[in-house]
């Protein structure tokens, strides 16, 4: 049986390969919606090692790098940042050829290899308990 942490690592691996589907298939808003989901289930995993609770109950990525007290760089934050500024764009587009717009391709492409790199930093830190 797995422990919570794990099967947040889970769902979080899981959305970000949604998000690479969502690439292949030019969906870019789904893309960097599901590369907010994917950190967002990450963070979650590294409180739930660390504090042996449940997580909060927030979309909020900075907050909960610093509630997991998660080994990131400055500029690791301030892409979190980036991504808590423009979720709700993402998730609730109000106009979707202005949305289409702005998650371009490359936009989409650069949030794609930046998240990579800290699901992997953040996936480092949760080390399964024997």
């Amino acid at each position: 049986m797995i422990g919570p942490e794990q099967e947040w690592m889970d769902q979080a691996e899981y959305d970000f390969s949604a998000a690479e589907a969502m690439f292949k298939a030019r969906k870019y808003i789904y893309c960097v919606f599901m590369i907010q989901l994917a950190l967002e289930k990450a963070l979650k995993a590294v409180f739930v090692q660390r504090t042996g609770q449940a997580p909060p109950r927030t979309h909020k990525l900075v907050y909960l790098a610093e509630l997991a007290q998660a080994a990131l760089t400055e500029e690791q934050i301030q892409f979190l940042g980036l991504l808590d500024a423009v979720g709700p764009s993402a998730r609730y587009p109000k106009d979707l050829k202005a949305a289409m717009k702005e998650y371009s391709r490359r936009i989409a492409g650069e949030h794609l290899a930046r998240a990579r790199e800290i699901l992997q930093c953040v996936k480092n830190q949760v080390i399964p308990k024997p």
